[in-house]
């Protein structure tokens, strides 16, 4: 039998199975006890849009540590966090590199970084996830990891592992098949979509969406969330696909067309290849499950 991962996310994506999540909710211990019997695969804090709330995020991990193990048997949900700041160039990324030490060293499993227009820019990214001896990929599109030592303590306690093994598996998947991180991107904006193709061959993703609110106001809809969409947005749906395909990225994407059931809704995510799906609710993801056959417990 496989070893069991710390990230249940990156299990499942080995098996080939769909990823289903919600938001993490209030930042709280109590919550935390709540929600580590979650319903979906992974649980999403959103800083991009509210406040950037570390202590918080601390709290809230340690309490799915002591409401764990979750059905699965893992210590806890995995947690995906995205940042108040953006990766839209290699300056912005330098500036704000604090704020992804601080969620990564509040024990989070992820991050996903919003408007990624450049592609040296979402390089800064990854390697301000990562440790300067870890080699993989360094010289073949990555330059050295910018991550410094002394913040390994609360998340080797949060991931149930001693410190010097947390800096060995902190690191992104599948560029190092043993890493435990999962980084991804939102390519949400015309200049994403005309960099889509470098971007997505940046060592160390993992994941990758086209954000179609975001989108669509770069192309001047206010509101282009759902389908039907104008040609300009099914062409941008289809070149970052296609990109994340190319470059063996996860997509990441809702679909809700009013005309169509929930289950066809699902039917259509997986039919087109979507790994990672948003925005299903619980009801969504079991009958997503339910098609794919899906044996780990949740």
């Amino acid at each position: 039998m496989a070893k069991k991962r710390i990230n249940r996310c990156i299990e499942l994506l080995e098996q080939g199975e769909i990823l289903y999540y919600a938001g993490t909710g209030e930042l709280t211990y109590e919550n935390g006890l709540e929600q580590s019997k979650t319903w979906a695969d992974f649980l999403i804090t959103d800083f991009e849009h509210y406040s950037f709330d570390v202590t918080g995020l601390t709290n809230f991990m340690r309490g799915l540590v002591d409401g764990g193990p979750t059905r699965s048997g893992h210590r806890t949900p995995t947690v995906i966090s995205t940042l108040p700041s953006n990766a839209r160039t290699v300056s912005e990324v330098h500036a704000n590199a604090w704020q992804i030490r601080q969620v990564l060293s509040a024990g989070v499993h992820g991050i996903l970084h919003t408007h990624a227009r450049q592609a040296d820019a979402v390089r800064a990214f990854v390697e301000s996830c990562r440790y300067p001896f870890q080699t993989l990929g360094v010289g073949k599109g990555l330059g050295e990891g910018q991550r410094g030592a002394g913040g390994q303590g609360l998340p080797s306690e949060i991931w149930g592992i001693d410190s010097r093994d947390y800096v060995k598996v902190a690191d992104p998947w599948p560029l190092n098949p043993d890493g435990e991180l999962l980084l991804g991107l939102k390519l949400e904006d015309r200049e994403c979509v005309a960099n889509a193709d470098h971007i997505a061959s940046t060592p160390g993703l993992s994941f990758s969406e086209w954000g179609p609110g975001d989108m669509g106001m770069s192309y001047g809809y206010g509101d282009a969330h759902d389908p039907p969409y104008p040609d300009e947005l099914e062409n941008a749906r289809h070149a970052i696909k296609k990109a994340c395909d190319d470059n063996g990225l996860f997509f990441l994407s809702s679909w809700h067309d009013q005309s169509l059931s929930e289950k066809e809704n699902i039917q259509f995510l997986l039919d087109w290849g979507v790994r990672i799906i948003s925005g299903s609710g619980e009801s969504g993801a079991a009958i997503g499950r339910s098609i794919t056959g899906r044996s780990m417990p949740v």
